[in-house]
């Protein structure tokens, strides 16, 4: 008797928990989470090989899920990456690149235009709740209000507007110095909630962990309804800053402690997921921006065993870590397909319901085969745009270049009357140019390449008139 009734007080227990998580896999379209760090390199994480770096959390996550080898960000800097990762279009089709005022400033007042449609918008449309926490770079809305994440589709906003380095406060000596010193008195970033600015300057030795308070809060009070949280870091962007319980951790130095603090915070974000009962039905996605910053020395990061880093279309410039987790859905395993941050547009929109818009070009394509094991996913090409100018293409294993130019400082681009060409499953390092033995690939890239550029209209650049620092 007194064993039976044990078990009907366990049942009891067990039951709702139950009921709750079959009800949130069979009821309603996949919660989203899109975790996304800022110039995070393919190699800074255990699960990519660095050997002093710890990242449990990422590394359980890529273990748990799927982890891309070959996934990329549609850009080489900031502001374009997240203009197509939010709309699945290269940045050139929105008008969120330029040639030589690469990123949106604080002095902005271009932005995101009303005419792109976001995965938020689409979401919404769909019953989600929709949050972004964190860094959005896609306009100053201080400057123009039409530009703030609630004007295209996020109900809930916390973070900064642009990168932690664009509001220099008025001790600040001149910038390479103070990137290099990584003082906090020598920073005033704004920190809003929705239009209200509740911190200047923030503090930013707290962002990561109060970001992670906010992402955790979202998933918690609103789970009887779909939700898309959108939660781009500050960091690893220069200047770093962890906070107490983290700095001085890593063997890696500041870059190591700020990295294992947002380790930490993805590992809070996938907690909540399973004491919410949410787990089974919440697709999350890990990438960075772009690639590592490399001219930052020991405060940027490390692009592994790829050529160059942000600001480069080199494969170090765009190749970034991708991981996706799915509890029941995505099995554990490693993806060596091409997959890009354009994907997630669409992917996510269909799995949520959503209807992918007919009225423009949308680059992203349904990577569903690939998370889910069912099959391969076409793809006729994949560009590497440097501002407005498209500096080199793939097609399969084959990437073209037909500019180069170092990511920063006096060099011009170097037009190649014969493209570069590299094997990039023999060589992702890109160090042995074949274009001598293989022509007839390069003439295969270059129509590839004119058949996309025919879909083309750039559109009203957004980044005219940023004055650069």
């Amino acid at each position: 008797m007194f064993r039976s009734l044990l078990q009907l007080c366990f049942l009891c227990i067990a039951l709702p928990a139950a009921l709750t998580s079959a009800a949130a896999s069979t009821d309603r379209p996949p919660n989203i989470v899109i975790i996304y760090a800022d110039d995070l390199g393919y190699g800074d994480l255990g699960c990519y090989g660095h050997p002093t770096i710890r990242t449990p959390n990422l590394d359980r996550m890529a273990a748990e899920g799927m982890r891309f080898t070959q996934f990329y960000s549609a850009a080489e800097v900031c502001t374009p990456s997240r203009a197509a990762l939010l709309t699945g279009r290269y940045p050139i089709r929105s008008g969120m690149c330029h040639d030589q005022v690469r990123v949106l400033r604080n002095n902005s007042t271009g932005g995101l235009p009303d005419v792109e449609v976001t995965l938020a918008e689409q979401l919404k449309e769909q019953g989600y709740r929709t949050a972004c926490i964190g860094k959005w770079h896609l306009g100053v809305w201080s400057n123009d209000p039409k530009h703030h994440p609630m004007h295209h589709g996020f109900d809930v906003h916390f973070g900064l507007p642009h990168s932690n380095d664009m509001n220099p406060s008025a001790g600040n000596p001149k910038m390479a110095n103070a990137l290099a010193e990584q003082k906090a008195a020598y920073w005033n970033a704004p920190l809003y909630r929705g239009l209200k600015l509740v911190e200047q300057p923030a503090d930013q030795t707290t962002l990561t962990r109060r970001y992670t308070e906010e992402a955790v809060k979202f998933i918690t009070e609103g789970k009887d309804k779909p939700f898309f949280l959108y939660f781009p870091h500050t960091f690893p962007h220069t200047p770093l800053f962890a906070s107490p319980e983290f700095k001085g951790r890593s063997a890696r130095g500041l870059y190591g402690d700020v990295v294992e603090e947002l380790d930490w915070s993805v590992g809070r974000v996938l907690d909540a997921l399973r004491n919410q009962g949410l787990a089974d039905n919440t697709l999350v996605i890990f990438s960075s921006d772009n690639g590592p910053w490399l001219l930052m020395g020991e405060t940027g990061g490390c692009a592994g065993l790829l050529r160059e880093g942000k600001g480069s279309t080199w494969e170090g410039g765009m190749r970034v870590p991708g991981l996706a987790w799915w509890p029941g859905k995505i099995k554990p395993s490693v993806c060596r397909d091409v997959a890009c941050t354009m994907d997630l547009f669409t992917t996510c929109a269909k799995l949520g319901g959503a209807a992918i818009p007919q009225d423009r070009v949308v680059d992203g394509r349904d990577i569903t085969p690939l998370l889910l094991g069912t099959g391969g996913v076409e793809r006729d090409i994949f560009c590497y745009y440097r501002g407005q100018r498209l500096y080199a293409a793939r097609v399969g294993v084959w990437k073209a270049h037909f500019i180069t130019q170092p990511a920063y400082g006096p060099e011009k681009p170097v037009t190649h009357e014969v493209p570069e060409l590299y094997n990039l499953e023999e060589d992702p390092g890109e160090i042995r140019n074949v274009a001598a033995t293989h022509p007839d690939i390069i003439t295969q890239i270059q129509t590839a390449v004119a058949k996309h550029r025919a879909t083309v209209k750039a559109a009203p650049n957004q980044l005219e008139g940023t004055i650069a620092p």
